[in-house]
């Protein structure tokens, strides 16, 4: 049990080595902390404590004359790694969210967002206003989805699809890789105005092979979405909300889609029984911010709500399975 309450302490000990950029003060081989403190500007003493408690758990490894390398686990810290977990550490790390979640007490006793008891306004909104952590979510988000795209592509025969808008779909990074996947696709990527700017000077949309297939449309997908899609996909998008605003997202999506339609949720479903599940830790992310993650039963009670039926759950490699679902 103490070693569950001292995993805020891990947390905080990976956020430094990420915001110090330990992992890639290390990629061409070991060094002494001497030699790290100087690179890193801080002090040795107090850096070799860090790197030492970090080596215990596998995060770097110690060697003779206080000397630290890498191991798998600190590989994940370097920035430019495929699968890198270097700006997820320093998100979850940040203050704002140590303060939302210090109010998680609070919410479980009066049903009030943490978040919103923490900061004022919703996260996305906050988000919005503090640029460098938009900015750090937005990597985060992008090297998770890194892990997780290729899975969700295969695991979905989309060859029967001719056009698949990707609602709430951010900087397009799964549109690309479905449209990658399969060559006779056409895509919409849909979000707010200023996520799509950005979506339009990313990588993913305008690269080779898939601009051409891939238009940018922008609004508000709690008042409507693109009319005409054949299927309609949202990843890690219904959890951030409550249930009224996921039925009315899927209600505009059931309005627009052709008469043979269907949505597709990515998003983690909650399992039965006690075994580890990570979506269930995910789900006290969401409860600080006034999301959930949802088991296959709220799905279907969301999407009949929406004058929708679910037809099938899709699970992939990845920790995330495609809920499907067409017109009631």
């Amino acid at each position: 049990m103490f070693t569950l309450i001292m995993g805020r302490w891990v947390s905080h000990l990976i956020y430094v080595a990420a915001k110090l950029e330990v992992a890639d003060h290390l990629k061409r081989g070991s060094r002494t902390v001497e030699e790290l403190a100087t690179a890193t500007e801080v002090q040795a003493p107090a850096l070799y404590r860090v790197l030492r408690a970090l080596a215990s758990l596998g995060v770097f490894a110690e060697t003779k004359d206080k000397r630290f390398k890498l191991t798998p686990l600190a590989v994940t810290l370097q920035k430019a790694v495929p699968g890198s977990m270097h700006a997820a550490a320093l998100m979850f790390g940040e203050k704002y969210w140590d303060d939302a979640w210090a109010q998680l007490l609070h919410g479980v006793k009066t049903g009030e967002i943490p978040f919103l008891k923490a900061h004022g306004v919703p996260a996305f909104e906050y988000l919005e206003k503090h640029p460098d952590s938009l900015k750090i979510f937005g990597e985060t988000m992008t090297n998770v989805s890194s892990t997780e795209n290729p899975a969700i592509a295969a695991a979905y025969k989309f060859s029967g699809i001719r056009t698949l808008v990707d609602v709430g779909g951010g900087n397009g990074s799964l549109l690309a890789s479905i449209l990658k996947a399969n060559p006779k696709l056409k895509g919409v990527l849909f979000d707010l105005p200023s996520v799509s700017t950005r979506a339009n000077q990313d990588r993913y949309v305008t690269a080779k092979g898939i601009a051409e297939r891939c238009t940018l449309q922008s609004g508000d997908f709690f008042e409507a979405v693109p009319k005409g899609g054949d299927a309609y996909i949202m990843k890690r998008t219904l959890h951030d909300w409550d249930d009224e605003r996921c039925a009315k997202i899927l209600s505009n999506c059931c309005t627009a889609m052709r008469e043979k339609g269907r949505v597709l949720v990515v998003d983690a479903v909650i399992s039965p029984g006690n075994h580890p599940d990570r979506g269930k830790l995910l789900d006290m992310q969401m409860l600080v911010i006034g999301g959930r993650e949802r088991t296959k039963q709220e799905f279907a009670t969301l999407f009949r709500d929406a004058g929708l039926k679910l037809i099938r759950v899709v699970p992939t490699k990845c920790p995330l399975s495609i809920v499907e679902g067409v017109r009631a």
